[in-house]
């Protein structure tokens, strides 16, 4: 299976070593974020124990895209029954890179949305609903020059929340920014010694 988890910018490298010490294959590298491969298993496993990540998506399909009707043919040409029903609900993020046929993400993401509904409607006679607040599966298609990928989130949230923050006062740093400095500082090896430390300006501890 194909992943790729999202980082903040500048910590592409610090997340490659991460997964591959998570046992993650094919870890490399690319604008915000890490692609890698491996059975389901990694990727839950990076939902667990990743510090650095942002989300976990896997991979669903992949297919040339040139303009508005290939988007809308390649989203219906992936089987979405294999992950969901027209009972769930579902929500779209798309984003289009070195494409001038998709200058408005709104329109590719209702592109997006039409052509999986079709597809469900056609094959159930009724269609899954749209949830962008709080939808049981997030979709994310991305339009790379001419092609597209489109997979699924398997994080409900950002993975600096961890499912347990349920607000969020002013704050200097994410836990996953605050995290990766901890690593550059070599803190992991300093912890394994007994060190101590003191952070005088953390908050709620998180």
């Amino acid at each position: 299976m194909k992943f790729f988890a999202t980082c903040a910018k500048g910590l592409e490298y610090l997340l490659v070593d991460e997964l591959r010490a998570l046992g993650a294959e094919e870890a490399h590298e690319a604008l915000s974020g890490v692609y890698f491969s491996g059975e389901l298993e990694h990727g839950y496993r990076a939902c667990l124990w990743s510090r650095l990540a942002n989300r976990i998506l896997v991979r669903v399909g992949d297919f040339p895209c040139q303009d508005a009707d290939a988007l809308y043919e390649g989203v219906k040409a992936i089987d979405w029954s294999e992950h969901f029903s027209p009972k769930d609900t579902f929500a779209i993020t798309f984003s289009a890179r070195q494409n001038p046929n998709f200058r408005d993400n709104r329109f590719g993401a209702l592109k997006s949305k039409d052509a999986l509904c079709d597809q469900m409607r056609t094959r159930y006679g009724k269609r899954p609903d749209v949830d962008a607040a709080d939808p049981d599966l997030r979709v994310h298609v991305v339009v790379r020059a001419d092609t597209a990928e489109a997979s699924l989130e398997l994080t409900d949230s950002s993975l600096h929340q961890r499912g347990y923050r349920t607000a969020a006062g002013e704050a200097p740093l994410r836990e996953t920014l605050a995290a990766a400095i901890l690593y550059r500082a070599g803190w992991p090896a300093l912890a394994a010694e007994g060190a101590a430390l003191l952070d005088p300006m953390c908050g709620s501890g998180t």
